[in-house]
């Protein structure tokens, strides 16, 4: 039987990795049992906890915080956005965005992932570093987008790219590059759109 929970350590952060088909009730019996080894790795300082994989509702985000700091007290982020559906991304976009077949994909894509689409995709979870979507129309992303998206595949300029955080070091539309500067990363941007020929970050 396939582990519903992974455990891995990083240097400055432990993992738990959730497998995206595990129902909430497996979830919390296979970490209850887990949070014994887990405590085995803390020893003076409190190593912060990082929940990943499976895309998770805010009640059960709040039901495993609450598991976890039943028995260690430290802090918890989890990848999963924490709002789903598009009030998700908290700004209205206001450019005109044509109306396209929408493709939704619902989790986390993961490294070496690969998604194309003639339309627009909607991906309600991450797209993580070393993962692919290409649209022929636009692109949101409902959680951080850290791989490759390529919006507009077919020559659309139109096409727009939005995530709840952008953090990949290269967007493409249509055929336009935008190569993401050092001084750029680490600052809060949710859309990309092309503007005289050049692809603008918000």
């Amino acid at each position: 039987m396939k582990a519903k929970i992974r455990i891995s350590q990083k240097q400055d952060k432990i993992i738990i990795h959730i497998n995206e088909e595990a129902e909430m009730e497996e979830i919390e019996k296979e970490l209850s049992k887990k949070i014994k080894e887990l405590k085995k790795l803390y020893q003076e300082e409190k190593t912060p906890i990082y929940v990943t994989g499976k895309v998770l509702k805010n009640k059960e985000i709040e039901e495993i915080r609450e598991l976890i700091k039943k028995s260690i007290d430290v802090k918890i982020e989890f990848e999963s956005p924490t709002i789903l559906g598009l009030h998700g991304i908290k700004k209205t976009f206001e450019r005109e965005i044509q109306n396209s077949e929408t493709k939704f994909y619902k989790g986390s894509l993961r490294s070496g992932q690969k998604m194309e689409y003639e339309g627009s995709i909607i991906v309600l979870g991450d797209v993580n570093g070393g993962a692919e979507v290409i649209a022929g129309e636009n692109i949101v992303v409902l959680g951080a987008l850290r791989g490759l998206a390529h919006a507009g595949a077919k020559g659309n300029k139109k096409a727009i790219i939005a995530a709840n955080d952008i953090e990949t070091p290269q967007l493409r539309i249509a055929n336009i590059v935008k190569e993401i500067e050092k001084e750029e990363v680490g600052q809060k941007h949710q859309y990309a759109f092309v503007e005289e020929d050049k692809i603008e970050l918000e």
